[in-house]
């Protein structure tokens, strides 16, 4: 299905030729390489200083960045600002919380200039795709999944004090990030649809880093043989391999969408030029792609559904094991083996939504497959979350949702809560079919640390309506005979005409809206000369994602208060954790070490493997410092962008060779502030223990800006001196 080219290719012809070391200077062809020039504002093509032209962020980042860049002295959203709110849609029970923030959001657009998409009118990259994405754009957004590359835009997701920057004026620095090639070739089968090719793609690129940082350029002959729909699914998840953004060549296809969504300026022809030279190839064989399932707890935990059920009780007792090891001893027990029953695996819930999987033809195919059979196993339930209004009324306009809801699937409104763990979730031990993006532990809602624990399967929408179809038990949309033909989407855009608020100017005299529990960053102190860190976690795990730095659902109607929402920080991980970073501030400085206090800053870190995979929530970072956290220690780091957050809070991502802290040691390094100002990339190190050692640390280099706000503790106050 997938083959990797992992030295130099040129693309010549419709498909991938190695080429030889002369050959790179033609990476001027590729699309990707236009784009970033277009958008550089620097004399360099290595450094790059990027000028986003719109930003996007829903509503449990929005309020933390409108509020540091305030604090930095913003006065008007300098470029289009596109504030969704379908990650909080749903009111805290008991309170307003959530609302609050709606409210906010909204007098934020009124005030300074931006765009508000009100809740459950759309999730935000599906608004982005049918409202805001253009050819040859780039497009940052604080949601890791911020991918518009089946539309020709190069699009980021980055913590939100990279979105800060662009609100001030500022650019996004990185260096030039390699291009990989990702050919498409041949035509998909009936049954396969667009999670089975990114999952395929997923498992052959995660594990191994093949394209971790870098840029996916989707070409060859295989995309014209994918309607848009297909495309949007297969490029969102290229998140899921760590990749840096993505863009796909455009055709009549494309040209069709945006016309069709009222914007036929947004379209341009790209594609690369003949023999375009790659960093790394690619080759999908989209003929031989076939349904597959990605296992707990991770989307590149992938097999074929042939492959799984051909091993059950192997796969799933692996996956009994690793939920095994997420439970506090003496609390619960996690079994999947027991979904086995007569040969064929059976699960109690399918769950088709958001930025993957709530797309028309995703929904309108399951609709086909799943005929007029009723869910008749009250075992098994299937919910179903269009993606937008607009694709809901289209749905509903050509009988796809009644036919649904009549064999006994809910429908439910343009929600995000399926793919980070708010809603719909399973029972103790449950498990859950989804086409979302992301079975991270815990995204479904469950509460180890609680002794409950459950777990999502990913799979594309129809092998799901198949398995739906059977009662439960998993099953291959390409073992159903059906019909694939749908009919045609006719877009409305009268609903986001009625209900979306939409100012390019703003008004400077409207008040900002503040609820009770929206506060303000705590101050954050400068770095002194020296730094002195006390280990108050050390996690061995070989990755530990955001969601386990700081867990998604629960927690998401806290975002818009730090020190509320620092409460949570590695609840699932290390619950001791919060109580000893607390300790290190509240027991001041440890004076029998001999070090002079008033030239040293004193604070926790947190040491592990490899941090920071999954969401782009700055929020990973910004509890550890609003806890008194001042840098991280790593073998390396996980995604540039949670790299970036630990810098943008005024934290030093350090690195180390190995692992072997404990808690409750303290690691010294005299003259950091001076070596920082240096530039250089080693750090000699005390470790005072049992025994005091030497070490040394690494930190990867920082850009000008990145020291100063290092240097100054933090960006609100790098932004607010300036």
């Amino acid at each position: 299905m997938v083959k990797l080219i992992s030295k130099g290719v040129i693309y010549s012809n419709g498909k991938l030729i190695r080429a030889t070391a002369d050959k790179r200077a033609n990476r001027t062809g590729s699309m990707a390489y236009k784009i970033i020039k277009a958008h550089n504002l620097s004399n360099d093509e290595n450094k790059l200083n990027v000028k986003f032209d719109e930003i996007t962020s829903h509503d449990i980042t929005y309020v933390g960045i409108i509020q540091t860049a305030k604090a930095s002295g913003l006065e008007k959203f300098p470029l289009p600002y596109t504030l969704t709110n379908c990650h909080n849609s749903l009111c805290a029970v008991g309170g307003t919380i959530n609302e609050d923030d709606h409210v906010f959001g909204l007098s934020a657009a009124k005030k300074y200039g931006g765009a508000f998409v009100p809740p459950h009118l759309a999730v935000i990259h599906q608004y982005m795709r049918e409202m805001r994405a253009y050819c040859g754009s780039m497009i940052l957004g604080s949601d890791s999944h911020t991918r518009y590359g089946a539309l020709g835009t190069l699009a980021v997701g980055e913590g939100g004090p990279e979105l800060v920057k662009q609100l001030l004026g500022r650019t996004y620095d990185v260096d030039m990030p390699e291009i990989v090639a990702v050919n498409l070739k041949g035509r998909l089968r009936k049954g396969v649809g667009p999670h089975d090719v990114a999952l395929a793609l997923v498992k052959a690129t995660f594990k191994n880093g093949f394209v971790k940082n870098k840029i996916l350029e989707f070409v060859g002959n295989g995309i014209k043989t994918l309607s848009m729909d297909f495309r949007n699914g297969i490029d969102v998840m290229t998140t899921e391999t760590t990749c840096l953004s993505s863009v796909w060549m455009t055709d009549k296809k494309t040209q069709e969408y945006l016309t069709e969504h009222g914007r036929p300026d947004a379209y341009k022809q790209m594609s690369p030029e003949e023999g375009a030279y790659y960093d790394k190839g690619i080759v999908i064989d989209l003929s031989k792609v076939e349904p597959m399932i990605a296992l707990p707890f991770h989307p590149s935990n992938a097999y074929t559904i042939k492959d799984f059920l051909s091993r059950p009780y192997e796969l799933l007792k692996e996956c009994e094991e690793a939920g095994n090891k997420l439970l506090p001893e003496g609390k619960g027990k996690f079994v999947l083996t027991d979904k086995i029953k007569d040969g064929k695996v059976f699960v109690e819930q399918g769950v088709i939504a958001g930025c993957a999987g709530g797309m028309y033809e995703n929904i309108a195919e399951a609709s086909n497959i799943l005929g007029d059979t009723p869910i008749n196993n009250n075992d098994f339930t299937l919910d179903v979350y269009p993606s937008s209004q607009p694709v809901y009324k289209g749905l509903v306009e050509t009988g796809y949702v009644s036919k649904l809801m009549e064999n006994g699937a809910v429908i439910k409104t343009a929600f995000c809560g399926p793919c980070f763990g708010a809603g719909d979730v399973p029972q103790n031990n449950g498990l859950s079919i989804r086409h979302t993006t992301r079975n991270f532990e815990s995204r479904e809602g469950s509460k180890p640390a609680n002794g409950q624990l459950c777990a999502v399967a990913l799979m594309d929408a129809r092998s799901i309506a198949a398995t739906a179809k059977n009662g439960g038990a998993i099953t291959s949309a390409m073992d159903e005979a059906y019909s694939n033909k749908v009919k045609k989407y006719r877009f409305d855009n009268k609903i986001y005409r009625s209900r979306v608020f939409n100012s390019t100017q703003g008004n400077a005299n409207e008040k900002l809206v503040y609820g009770p529990n929206i506060a303000d960053w705590p101050e954050m102190e400068e770095l002194k000369d020296n730094l002195l860190l006390k280990v108050v976690s050390v996690l061995n795990d070989p990755v530990t994602t955001t969601d386990e730095l700081i867990p998604s659902g629960e927690t998401s109607s806290y975002r818009s208060n730090p020190l509320k929402l620092a409460e949570f920080a590695l609840s699932r991980k290390d619950p001791a954790y919060v109580g000893r970073a607390k300790a290190v501030k509240a027991e001041g400085f440890p004076e029998h070490l001999g070090l002079d206090k008033q030239t040293t800053t004193y604070g926790s870190v947190v040491c592990s493997i490899k941090p920071g995979d999954g969401s782009a929530r700055e929020q990973a970072a910004s509890c550890q410092r609003v806890l008194g956290g001042v840098a991280n220690i790593a073998f390396e780091y996980a995604t540039k962008r949670y790299r970036s957050n630990l810098i943008n809070w005024g934290m030093l991502p350090l690195l180390a060779d190995k692992n072997d802290f404990k808690v409750g040691e303290y690691v010294y390094i005299e003259g950091v502030k001076d070596a920082i100002i240096r530039g250089d990339g080693k750090f000699s190190a005390t470790v005072y223990g049992e025994k005091t050692r030497k070490i040394t640390l690494k930190m990867d280099a920082l850009t000008e800006s990145e020291k100063q706000i290092i240097l100054k503790g933090c960006l609100i106050n790098f932004y607010k001196n300036k």
